[in-house]
């Protein structure tokens, strides 16, 4: 066995949303929109930026209350009725509709197109996403490679970084931990599978930093063209 943590990997683990399908492309214009409808000068960026920020805290407030797992869709409906309401914008249940209907035509970015083929060719791709298992489904259907998996927080109850959905994850594939990278924009993401033995590779599409913790990824890049670089394939 080899004697480097990545020389161990055989099978890389996507994040999905946010990782490789481009969230902000396909939900600031639905935004744009109403805000337009609204006649309200609120940006729709930033807009964007708090929804993103609201829903990661009801997907956390879901797996620490241990109520039963809500589901992605409905985690970003209720951060978003939240954000609206923070941010005294009108809305009503066909604007509601018309939003999270956009999660449903997510594209991925371009360099996610250009880098499966060649990741492909070394290791086994697998999806492990917080999304809603049919929507996990319907999306992954437009990435040019399919994955030999596409596995959702569904099965496990529990939003990503918990515990449970990694080392799910690891057995319901049948694998040890450190023969799996977590690939993610996200670093909670990268910092959460780390924590139960995978490798990781930290995609800093944002430009932020990583957490300030001892677990830190074994790869940082900036797109999916340089971890191919970095994994040469």
């Amino acid at each position: 066995m080899s004697d480097d943590p990545i020389g161990r990997v055989d099978t890389l683990a996507f994040d999905i949303f946010g990782t490789c399908l481009d969230l902000t492309a396909g939900l600031v214009p639905p935004l744009e929109r109403l805000l337009a409808r609204r006649k309200t000068a609120t940006d729709a960026d930033g807009l964007w930026a708090l929804w993103r920020s609201r829903q990661r805290i009801e997907q956390f407030q879901d797996s620490l209350l241990a109520l039963g797992h809500s589901g992605y869709i409905e985690t970003a409906r209720r951060a978003l009725v939240w954000v609206l309401r923070a941010q005294q914008i009108e809305f009503n249940q066909l604007d509601i509709r018309d939003l999270m209907g956009a999660f449903e035509r997510l594209e991925p970015f371009e360099d996610v197109r250009l880098a499966l083929a060649r990741l492909a060719r070394k290791y086994r791709l697998v999806a492990l996403s917080n999304g809603n298992q049919w929507l996990l489904d319907d999306l992954c259907d437009n990435l040019p490679v399919a994955f030999e998996a596409r596995l959702s927080v569904d099965r496990y109850g529990r939003f990503k970084p918990h515990p449970a959905v990694y080392r799910g994850a690891a057995a319901t594939l049948g694998l040890e931990p450190c023969q799996m990278l977590m690939v993610a924009a996200h670093s909670f993401d990268v910092l959460g599978a780390r924590s139960c033995g995978y490798r990781g590779a930290y995609i800093d599409r944002y430009g932020l930093p990583f957490e300030d913790v001892a677990l830190l990824p074994d790869l940082v890049v900036s797109d999916f063209g340089e971890l191919c670089d970095r994994l040469e394939v």
